[in-house]
């Protein structure tokens, strides 16, 4: 597909994944922790990898034409957020550094939580992606949307790692600020849950 469109793809994507939100919190939080926040941001590109594949298969777009879908998807995604940000907030003793693959495997699911099931994320993708692509071009749409999909994740794997590792850096320096800050992304997750559910179902 054309460089040009895969260029302005990746200039709005890089946009949006700047500004603050979920994936920020739950960033912050896990590099708080102290170790290694790949697990953190892998889980993350993998619930964005999951959203490529659904929508690059249209299943996405049945999805997002289907109210009933549409709601059990937001009410899911936005109970996990509050879910997750509660129990950060309420026990920021176990972002701590802690050995055991288990614990690393624990934050990847999350992360895959955390971006593979916000419907808004799904809805960016099938509001986003399809105006980058082309028909008339030699490659098939959802090849398109595969190059758009992977431009997103390599960008958004590559903020969220500097933003992790910034983040452990500081915590380290200062401890108790890393407390403080564990508990703001957790009341930030929960936050965005709360208004995720609440501008979905109330009229």
């Amino acid at each position: 597909m054309a460089t040009g469109s895969v260029l302005a793809f990746w200039a709005v994507a890089t946009l949006l994944i700047i500004v603050p939100g979920a994936d920020w919190a739950f960033t912050i939080g896990a590099g708080l922790r102290g170790g290694s926040v790949v697990p953190a941001v892998g889980g993350l590109v993998t619930g964005y990898a999951a959203i490529t594949v659904i929508v690059a298969a249209g299943v996405g777009a049945l999805v997002a034409g289907s109210p009933s879908a549409l709601t059990v998807l937001t009410v899911v995604g936005g109970l996990y957020l509050i879910w997750h940000g509660a129990t950060t907030f309420a026990h920021p003793s176990t972002l701590e550094p802690r050995a055991g693959a288990g614990t690393d495997w624990t934050v990847f699911l999350r992360g895959i939580g955390v971006s593979g099931l916000n419907p808004k994320g799904l809805l960016i993708f099938l509001a986003l992606l399809p105006q980058f692509t082309d028909p008339r071009y030699a490659w098939p749409v959802p090849a398109q949307l595969g190059v758009l999909g992977l431009t997103f994740m390599t960008t958004c794997a590559a903020f969220y790692l500097c933003l992790g590792t910034l983040t452990r850096t500081a915590s380290a320096a200062h401890p108790k600020a890393a407390r403080t800050l564990t508990r703001l992304s957790g009341a930030a997750m929960t936050a965005l849950g709360a208004y995720l559910l609440l501008n979905h179902l109330l009229p």
